[in-house]
């Protein structure tokens, strides 16, 4: 029908006298958008995309707290855990006091706190605060599918609302698992062609997070989760060109406040499309190419993208991992000092330069995302933590000439959790090689217990002092139990 000009065809309709040229018009628009609004079937035959955030709304307000399975709510307690170590381990660092210098003289009244430090502040900026200090060092949950790193805005959100009115910690719990499985399910939809034009997608899926968190906890009807998915979609924040400044720990941080934001908005009746996600233009068809709805409704209940959630042993892009993992086990297995090595390469997968091949960082946010730097500092310190990418280990000249010789080499057949190792000595050019076939930390070989423990240990001493540390790993891993989620953002407060 519509190799036909629009012009000729709406003529064509007004001369039949059934219809005003207004109304022809007007029947021409709604069958052009409603022919874009289409999704692939498996046979490849175009089939309208009807439904699709109702139906993720519908979930996100009736599912049961008591549904959860055991694994679930381990893991989102993990997740919680390792989320709460991130933030109050960043709340120091200077990317924090800039922001609350610079927001403070504005913040409403003190309603919830900043974990790590002694400031309170309105609910949504303390939201924005805590989503930056958790995200800061580059050192919290990755979901691996997709990598989103899913606690950042929606645990940002959900616990500053806890602070202004009553939350259990069951009911905590749950909206995490739902916020997490509303911005993951969005992402897989996606990802990679969202990723790939450029867009942050902590931020740009993690907003629908935090509203179907915090929404949920604010008791909305799913009318009002439609219209705060809505809200949330007119929001989208995150460019992957702000990786290595201090916008990127923005990105979670904006997005918890503007899921809030949506779902307050919700609350009161402010409407908003509800057919955001699949409208021909809606969220999904406008910042990517071909999305999959099916990937948001199908198994909703029944499968859970928190078991994919995995946690750094190492404080950078987590595409990095692998080379890190490997070159700490090289250095140990034969004591490696930087003199020793003649030039290290590195076998990575295509993503690994495309997020982090800065050769020559000059700050610790740089330094997160060069595989260059932290293969060399992997080999120097036997570590990956946030000393190895604070601003005085990028500038070390030690590390700066190891640095200068790493090279890489992209192998489109290495997986994103893998790398190839190989370090070439001075002594005759001896050869040491490492395959990593999951990275440390990955779902295939995750974090520990213990592991979890010891890295929130290591990020919360010096920040708080260490009684008040082992109480608030406590309440982290008792989460559930609690009478009053509040109880661990007051466990968190800072001098």
């Amino acid at each position: 029908m519509f190799q036909l000009d629009r012009r000729s065809f709406v003529r064509a309709l007004t001369l039949t006298g059934l219809v005003s040229s207004a109304e022809a018009s007007s029947l021409v628009t709604s069958a052009e958008a409603n022919s874009k609004s289409v999704t692939a079937s498996p046979q490849g035959d175009a089939l309208p995309a009807k439904g699709v955030t109702r139906s993720l709304a519908r979930y996100v307000v009736s599912a049961r707290t008591e549904d959860l399975p055991e694994s679930v709510r381990k893991e989102a307690t993990r997740t919680m855990l390792n989320w709460v170590g991130c933030a109050v381990g960043g709340s120091r660092h200077e990317t924090v006091d800039n922001a609350i210098g610079a927001l403070a003289p504005f913040s409403g009244p003190a309603q919830a706190s900043v974990l790590g430090r002694g400031e309170r502040m309105d609910v949504l900026h303390a939201a924005l605060m805590n989503g930056i200090s958790s995200h800061v060092f580059d050192f919290d949950d990755t979901h691996l599918k997709t990598v989103i790193h899913p606690a950042g805005p929606v645990a940002s959100a959900i616990l500053a609302l806890s602070e202004y009115r009553p939350v259990s910690g069951r009911d905590f719990l749950n909206a995490l698992v739902l916020g997490i499985e509303t911005e993951c399910r969005i992402g897989n939809a996606v990802y990679p062609t969202h990723y790939d034009m450029g867009w942050h997608i902590t931020g740009t899926a993690g907003v629908f997070g935090a509203a179907a968190a915090t929404g949920r906890l604010l008791g909305l009807s799913e009318q009002q989760m439609l219209w705060a998915f809505g809200l949330a979609a007119t929001q989208p924040v995150g460019l992957k060109v702000m990786f290595g400044t201090m916008t990127k720990p923005f990105h979670p941080g904006r997005a918890a406040q503007s899921g809030f934001t949506a779902a307050l908005l919700a609350s009161h009746d402010y409407t908003s499309s509800e057919e955001v996600l699949e409208a021909s233009n809606g969220w999904a068809n406008v910042l990517s190419r071909d999305p999959d709805y099916s990937e948001i409704t199908e198994g909703l209940g029944e499968t859970y993208e928190v078991l994919l959630n995995a946690y750094k042993p190492f404080a950078c892009g987590i595409v990095i991992h692998p080379a890190i993992d490997g070159c700490i086990q090289l250095r140990n297995e034969h004591e490696l000092t930087a003199d020793q090595i003649e030039g290290i390469e590195l076998q990575v997968h295509p993503l690994v330069l495309q997020l982090t091949g800065k050769k020559t960082p000059q700050t610790g946010l740089e330094g997160k995302f060069s595989v260059y730097h932290a293969a060399a500092a992997a080999i120097i310190d036997g570590a990956g933590g946030v000393q190895q990418f604070s601003d005085e280990s990028v500038r070390n000249p030690v590390t700066v000439s190891l640095r200068d010789r790493v090279t890489t080499v992209v192998d489109p057949d290495i997986h994103e959790d893998q790398a190839r190792i190989t370090i070439t000595l001075k002594d005759g050019g001896r050869r040491l090689e490492k395959f990593i076939e999951h990275a440390i930390g990955s779902v295939e070989n995750p974090m520990t217990d213990a592991d979890l423990e010891a890295k929130f240990i290591g990020l919360a001493d010096g920040v708080l002092p260490s009684g008040q540390v082992r109480q608030l790993l406590d309440l982290c891993w008792n989460i559930e139990t609690l009478p009053s989620a509040s109880l661990i953002a007051e466990g968190a407060i800072g001098a």
